[in-house]
């Protein structure tokens, strides 16, 4: 149980940084009154962090051949960060929080299950079964309770 409990704790704190990166560019936002340059200053800060980080653990630059075999696709990441960036930045004042981070996971769930059960992306294919669909269901009763 123990081998289970750290990743958890772990995804859960990753949700709360979620939660204050989101509060901290809305912020942000207003005070240089641009999501624009809110976001950029995220992706600025997060590149200085991930440099570092690789410093760190001393991670050797990967090398031209290893870069070139990397499908086109797969360096796509950082456009659908910039997306959920962005539109963050403009949705949580809008919506607050709880509303934003709670459709924010029920877009996850559904996607999630869909991307899974094709195996989209390179990712494990597990089949759409009842007990996933459920718990999607819930996500969504839940999205419309916290948006009363």
């Amino acid at each position: 149980m123990l081998n289970v409990a750290f990743p958890i704790a772990l995804a859960f704190a990753a949700g709360i940084s979620i939660v204050i990166q989101q509060a901290l560019n809305a912020n942000l936002r207003t005070a240089l009154d641009s999501a624009a340059w809110s976001g950029f200053v995220s992706y600025f800060v997060g590149v200085l962090c991930m440099a570092l980080l690789a410093i760190a653990l001393r991670d050797p630059i990967p090398s031209a051949s290893v870069v070139s075999r990397i499908p086109w696709w797969a360096w796509s990441g950082g456009l659908f960060g910039a997306i959920f960036i962005g539109l963050a930045i403009y949705l949580v004042p809008l919506l607050g929080a709880a509303t934003f981070i709670s459709i924010l996971i029920a877009g996850q769930m559904i996607a999630s299950i869909t991307f899974d059960h094709f195996g989209w992306l390179g990712l494990a294919q597990r089949s759409i079964d009842l007990p996933r669909l459920l718990g999607a269901a819930l996500l969504i009763a839940g999205v419309v309770l916290i948006r009363r």
